[in-house]
């Protein structure tokens, strides 16, 4: 799955299939605090759910790290 392809609002299972990592951890990911590594991300109800631009840049975070 292309950076292009995916949606504005990124859910855990996009997440997953981008990253080639269970959905589990990604779970695990978003229940993290910022500063630890977590993935910033809001909630709708009882789902979390992340905007595409603050997901590429935890990604160009991690790159840096």
């Amino acid at each position: 799955m292309s950076e292009q392809k995916l949606p504005q609002i990124l859910t855990a299972q996009h997440i997953a299939k981008y990253l080639g990592i269970l959905r589990r951890r990604v779970y695990e990911l978003l229940q993290m605090s910022e500063e630890f590594g977590g993935i910033k991300c809001f909630q709708i109800g009882s789902s979390r759910r992340v905007d595409k631009e603050d997901f590429f840049k935890w990604i160009e975070k991690k790159k840096e790290a």
